[in-house]
């Protein structure tokens, strides 16, 4: 479903040179078409993440994010996304947007290197919590390093995927251990159509319940957190230690001290993981640790402003 807002500006000019800014996300991609510092167009759309979704459908919702979007005459296009990790992922995805503009010169970058560019940082740390999870900086020599990042099958600790599995896998411990179902368990239960924890597991291995899925259920282990549930405190616990770890790899691969952006959806709004996170990195000795507060759409627009 696309959701456009075209923001009160001038008239375009057909002869006025565009440029666009996209931010793929697992459950959504938003792109900016900007004239300048002007905002032209804001439009959102389902994902075009490959690894969430097939070809065909992200072929159809880019389809509909250009239709929305309008553009004229692109020249520049910048766009973050996970899983786009070799030079073979980026020129992938660079394909499916370059039917759309023809002219249009084509960057693309992981998504969290989007985080650092939102948050006005150059070299620095950027840590993604949302559907996935990743770590990415640079340092001023230009090097860059990367931990994490490699799929809800192989990682992603600290996502919202790895969430709601871990409240699955101790709910069916709970069961192994003979002890009946707590608030999380039921919640889990009642949330996916399970009449027991032991129809967690086929639920769980359901394929019309894919990563998305499970990633937005991670909600649910907040609100047991937030409601006392032990199991869930000391989930989101073991998720920002997680995340820290994440972090601290390429602090010390890079010889940082910071800044360490967080963002993501996890990130950006559960206070008590990013809380948690943060004191984690105190304790290793970085205190610049900046939870981000706008959208990384907004990173792909401070880079096309740079040298990329």
């Amino acid at each position: 479903m696309t959701t456009p807002s075209h923001p009160a500006t001038p008239p375009r000019s057909a002869a006025s040179v565009q440029q666009i800014a996209i931010d793929i996300g697992g459950t959504k991609t938003r792109g900016l078409l900007l004239d300048g510092d002007s905002v032209l167009a804001d439009a959102t759309v389902g994902s075009t993440n490959t690894q969430n979704v097939s070809r065909e459908e992200a072929e159809l919702a880019f389809g509909e994010l250009f239709q929305a979007l309008a553009p004229a005459a692109v020249d520049r296009v910048v766009v973050g996304a996970g899983g786009v990790d070799t030079e073979a992922d980026k020129r992938a995805l660079a394909a499916l947007i370059a039917p759309h503009l023809p002219d249009a010169r084509i960057t693309v970058v992981h998504d969290s290197e989007l985080l650092l560019a939102a948050a006005g940082a150059v070299t620095g740390v950027s840590v993604i919590a949302g559907t996935g999870s990743a770590a990415w900086g640079r340092d001023g020599d230009g090097r860059e390093s990367r931990s994490g990042g490699w799929g809800y099958l192989l990682g992603d600790e600290g996502s919202g995927y790895w969430l709601s599995r871990e409240a699955v896998r101790r709910s069916l411990r709970r069961m192994n251990l003979g002890e009946s179902p707590d608030d999380l368990a039921q919640a889990v239960c009642t949330s996916v159509g399970a009449d027991d924890v032991a129809g967690l597991i086929a639920a769980f291995h359901d394929p019309a319940k894919g990563r998305r899925y499970w990633a937005e259920r991670s909600r649910l282990v907040v609100d047991a957190a937030r409601g006392g549930n032990a199991e869930a405190q000391d989930i989101l616990a073991c998720a920002a230690r997680d995340l820290v770890g994440l972090a601290a790899a390429v602090l010390k691969r890079l010889d940082l001290a910071g800044p360490v952006v967080l963002g993501g959806g996890l990130g950006q709004h559960v206070p008590e993981l990013s809380g948690a996170f943060r004191a984690g990195l105190a304790e290793l000795g970085h205190d610049d640790v900046r939870i981000l507060d706008r959208e990384p759409v907004f990173g792909a627009v401070e880079l096309l402003g740079r040298t990329v």
